[in-house]
C-alpha cells in the first residue's frame, strides 16, 4: 500500500498543471486524512472537525500556488491544518487533549513531526522549568509520575501538581488568554 505522500503529491502536482480530475481526487483524499488528523487532536467527532476540514481545504485551494513541488505535500498540508486548529483554539471554541502527544510527535511524516515538536518545545519553554520538565517527562517521554518524580528528586504529588498547572497554563495560552 502506498503512503499518503506517494498518493497525494503526484495528484497535487498534476492539479497544479491543470488536471481538474487529479485536483478533485486530491481534495477528497486530503479531506479524509484531515478528518482523522483533527479527530485525533480534538478527541471528538463534531461540527468543529468538519469546519476545520473545510477551512483547511479552502486554505489548500487559496495557497496552492505557494506549494513547492519538491517538498513533501503532506507536511505542507498538515502545517496548514495545524494553523487552522490553533486558530480554533485561540478563539476558545475547541479543546485539545495532550494525551497521546508522543504519538503525534513521533508519527509518520518526519518533517511535520519535527515542526510539531518545535511547536510543543516553544510552548513548554514558556512555562516554569519544573512544570515543563514534568510535562515533558510524563506526557512526551512516557515516564510514569513515580518515575518522573524519582528522576527529578520530587514527590509524586509535586509532579502531578506541576503537570496539572502546566497543562492548564498551556490551554490558556492556546486560547489566547
Amino acid at each position: 500500500m502506498r503512503s499518503n505522500e506517494e498518493r497525494l503529491r503526484p495528484l497535487m502536482l498534476a492539479a497544479l498543471a491543470g488536471d481538474a480530475r487529479s485536483y478533485h481526487e486530491m481534495l477528497n483524499e486530503a479531506a479524509a486524512l484531515l478528518r482523522v488528523y483533527f479527530r485525533r487532536r480534538l478527541g471528538h467527532a463534531g461540527e468543529d472537525i468538519e469546519d476545520l476540514v473545510q477551512e483547511t481545504l479552502i486554505a489548500i485551494h487559496t495557497r496552492r500556488a505557494t506549494y513547492d513541488g519538491i517538498r513533501p505535500f503532506t507536511a505542507w498540508m498538515f502545517a496548514l491544518a495545524r494553523y487552522k486548529l490553533i486558530d480554533l483554539l485561540r478563539r476558545g471554541q475547541g479543546e485539545i487533549s495532550f494525551d497521546g502527544m508522543e504519538e503525534i510527535l513521533s508519527g509518520g511524516d518526519f518533517e511535520s513531526a519535527t515542526m510539531a515538536r518545535m511547536d510543543v518545545e516553544a510552548l513548554l519553554a514558556s512555562l516554569p522549568a519544573k512544570q515543563a520538565r514534568a510535562i515533558r517527562d510524563t506526557k512526551l517521554e512516557g515516564l510514569s509520575v513515580a518515575e518522573a518524580a524519582a528522576s527529578e528528586g520530587l514527590t509524586v504529588t509535586d509532579v502531578k501538581v506541576s503537570v496539572h498547572r502546566g497543562l492548564k497554563q498551556l490551554a490558556l495560552r492556546l486560547r489566547g488568554k
